[in-house]
């Protein structure tokens, strides 16, 4: 297989683990790389990354601005099926994944790329991602993922090896955790963060200030939604990366948004991971709760039970996979009527949802569940529904009593 190929497209972060990558599949296949930078969000390290590679070795860099599409086409959809892995994950490095891999077979096919390759370890759920990913898009595809092939055991190993070849790196023994990051998060894990009991060092965060030291004044933030989508901040519209960008600034100088998590890898392991997404966590409570007045209860319910699921789907890395996208219509159907504003108070971290109202498509009445008088609801009507609900518990006690019990 090595013979047969003679160009790769390689998704390069400007990383340890892609860095070294890079020369060892020049050494090791004897093929031109081409570096593939995907710019989700992180900024300036694109530039970084496309010059490093090009220092490394690499015949061409490739550097894309994925950022709205990111945030347009995968943030916003998962937002609106309100998903979250394990009760705590907004699932940024998860719904970056297949947007990058898109990308990349999009290189490949550009650069005519005999092959593409990553950076994922064999023990993560990215390389699941990436490789799911890329045969949705293209079914022929060769990949090389060089962490299931090469001798390194380990993050000593590349360093060693990045040192030997003369590769800069910005991981240290003083600083020894992995860091990806794209407009909806950071997350943290390795190194000092691999033992759960260890809390995470405190100058480690990037998007967000220590709560402690968050402002001692809360700040109330308004989110405006029209079917299901956020489109406005205090009553300001603006397009699916500003706003994010926006509730990324706000929140993160509040301190919101951080979390702390023990989760379950796809691939059958327990790992920690520590996520910053501030704006985020905003969007998500914000949604939450126009929902709550503008949602059937029964299709709420439903949909959260669904929720979980399509969580699953995302985080595994089945975002192409039909079932997603079927998950996907029904969730986008459901959400036509949520239109609405949510007013979230942000103080110490917390972000707290201080107000909600929907002028078009509330199904909340006050006129029906005040505890005034009123002329709606007859509560005498209580006992008849109250009565016909008992009945299968009362049929179920009179048997139980009736057999001694």
């Amino acid at each position: 297989m090595k013979r047969d190929i003679k160009k790769v497209v390689l998704a390069y972060s400007g990383g340890l683990d892609t860095s070294v990558i890079l020369r060892w599949i020049i050494e090791e296949y004897g093929a031109e790389v081409v570096a593939y930078t995907a710019d989700v969000g992180q900024g300036e390290e694109t530039e970084e990354a496309r010059v490093k590679a090009l220092e490394t070795g690499a015949v061409e860099a490739i550097c894309e601005d994925l950022t709205e599409e990111f945030v347009t086409d995968y943030v916003f959809p998962a937002f609106r099926a309100s998903s979250l892995y394990e009760g705590y994950y907004l699932m940024g490095t998860s719904l970056a994944r297949p947007v990058i891999s898109k990308g990349l077979v999009r290189a490949a096919i550009e650069t005519g790329a005999d092959a593409i390759a990553h950076g994922a370890t064999g023990k993560g759920n990215d390389q699941v991602r990436f490789e799911l990913s890329a045969y949705a898009l293209k079914p022929d595809i060769k990949i090389i993922a060089p962490w299931r092939e090469w001798d390194l055991k380990g993050r000593a190993d590349c360093v060693a090896y990045a040192e030997a070849h003369g590769i800069p790196t910005p991981v240290t023994a003083e600083k020894p955790y992995s860091m990806d990051a794209n407009l909806l998060h950071i997350s943290y894990e390795g190194g000092v963060l691999e033992d759960p009991w260890t809390g995470p060092p405190p100058n480690m965060f990037k998007m967000t200030v220590d709560p402690i030291d968050a402002p001692d004044e809360p700040e109330y933030v308004t989110v405006g939604y029209e079917a299901g989508d956020p489109v406005s901040v205090n009553g300001v519209r603006l397009a699916p990366q500003a706003l994010l960008t926006k509730l990324n600034e706000i929140g993160g100088k509040h301190g919101v948004g951080r979390v702390d998590i023990v989760e379950n890898r796809f691939v059958g392991m327990k790992s920690r991971g520590v996520y910053e997404t501030p704006g985020g966590t905003i969007m998500y409570h914000a949604h939450r709760a126009v929902e709550s007045l503008t949602l059937d209860r029964e299709v709420a319910h439903l949909r959260d039970e669904l929720s979980t699921r399509y969580a699953e789907m995302v985080y595994n890395g089945f975002w192409f996979a039909p079932e997603r996208e079927a998950l996907q219509h029904f969730m986008d159907d459901l959400q036509k009527p949520v239109t609405g504003e949510a007013r979230i108070k942000l103080y110490k971290g917390q972000a707290i949802i201080d107000g909600r109202r929907s002028d078009t498509h509330a199904l909340y009445d006050e006129a029906t569940v005040t505890f005034e008088a009123d002329e709606v609801y007859n509560q005498a009507d209580a006992e008849g529904f109250i009565r016909l609900q008992s009945l299968r518990l009362r049929t179920f006690a009179e048997k139980r009593l009736g057999e001694g019990e």
